[in-house]
């Protein structure tokens, strides 16, 4: 059995699973849930100065399976956190950080009542556009505890290097990478108008379709900045939580295949992501964290094609690479066939084929 520990400032996880600020760590009692699924930290769900009370419907899984959502942050008050929430959830024995947002003066205001209970402090910065100069208003005031200050990153930021570069100046300690993207806009046709209710009806991106921009996002940082990267976005497997720690993640939050699945995701992507280590000959999750940066050095970049081949004993002549091969380079006679003056070697078959069958 691998070795799943992860160290964050000196503060042990015993392993790099955890929930990422949502509904499903709405409260203490859901918090416990996650525990016994094995979670390696809690992470509560954001608060501010005030609470919120959210517009329903507030989220929805698109037919083409896209999920938005427009929750905004907790609906329980920072007394109803102290008083009902903090105090639980420390008591169940597992690393403890807790999302604040968002404005320096908010901030201000709940850090004295919060820090007793964290280990970490998560900021969100999900409505404060791309202001870095806000941002780090509320890194300097949340710094005033005695506790690290991670900074939760929203898409968008295009020199994220020169970004976490000056906010780790400021001094964070970390980062978590990304929230949810948007606001996005989904109509449903039959009313013509959208199924979120809010006041515009926008909800915000995650899931499976955030997952390619997510792991950007952390590549980015991890090789910008020498502080942890939390990363999150589109992880419900063993293997997405794989790909995260390559990218340079220490751990990783899932959201929404908790909301999807239940919180059995957290001990299934655990179990899975310990099999494909001990699969593969690594012994620790430190192994391979950050691989993708050390594999980038050995990369040629090649501009040639290179062709394709077919492995005729699993090609079962479905036809898959043949309808999306945009360079009519592939036809099917009893077995899918290349043609090499046609195939620009864009690869796209490899990654259509059910079976496998297309090889490189």
């Amino acid at each position: 059995m691998a070795n799943l520990n992860v160290d964050l400032h000196g503060i042990k996880i015993k392993n790099p699973i955890m929930p990422a600020s949502g509904p499903q760590v709405r409260n203490a009692d859901c918090m416990l849930e996650c525990v016994k699924q094995g979670v390696g930290a809690l992470v509560t769900k954001t608060i501010s100065e005030k609470f919120v009370r959210t517009a329903r419907p507030c989220m929805q899984e698109t037919k083409d399976g896209a999920f938005l959502n427009s929750e905004l942050w907790s609906e329980l008050s920072v007394e109803q956190w102290v008083e009902k929430g903090y105090s639980k959830c420390k008591s169940y024995g597992v690393p403890f950080i807790v999302s604040l947002g968002y404005t320096a003066k908010e901030i201000e205001k709940v850090l004295p009542i919060i820090t007793p209970y964290a280990d970490i402090i998560e900021i969100s910065t999900h409505y404060m556009e791309k202001d870095l100069e806000s941002v780090v208003d509320s890194l300097k005031i949340a710094s005033k505890s005695d506790k690290p200050v991670y900074i939760k990153i929203s898409p968008g930021i295009t020199k994220i290097g020169w970004y976490v570069k000056r906010l780790v100046e400021e001094g964070a300690a970390g980062f978590v990478a990304i929230n949810s993207l948007g606001p996005c806009l989904h109509i449903d046709v039959e009313t013509g108008l959208p199924y979120l209710g809010g006041e515009k009806g926008y909800g915000w991106l995650s899931g499976k379709s955030l997952n390619p921009i997510a792991l950007r996002y952390v590549y980015s940082i991890a090789n910008s900045v020498k502080v942890p990267v939390i990363g999150v976005g589109g992880i419900s497997s063993g293997e997405d939580a794989v790909a995260m720690i390559m990218a340079g993640a220490s751990a990783v939050q899932i959201c929404t295949a908790a909301i999807l699945e239940g919180n059995g995701v957290y001990s299934r992507v655990s179990n899975e992501l310990n099999s494909w280590l001990d699969a593969h000959g690594f012994e620790s999750v430190e192994d391979i964290r950050g691989l993708t940066a050390r594999k980038m050095q050995e990369r040629k970049v090649i501009r040639e094609p290179i062709f394709p081949k077919i492995n005729k004993e699993k090609c079962n002549s479905c036809g898959k690479c043949v309808k999306s091969c945009a360079y009519s380079a592939i036809t099917i006679s009893d077995k899918a066939n290349i043609n090499t003056t046609k195939c620009f070697g864009c690869g796209l078959c490899l990654t259509r084929c059910p079976e496998t069958a297309i090889e490189v």
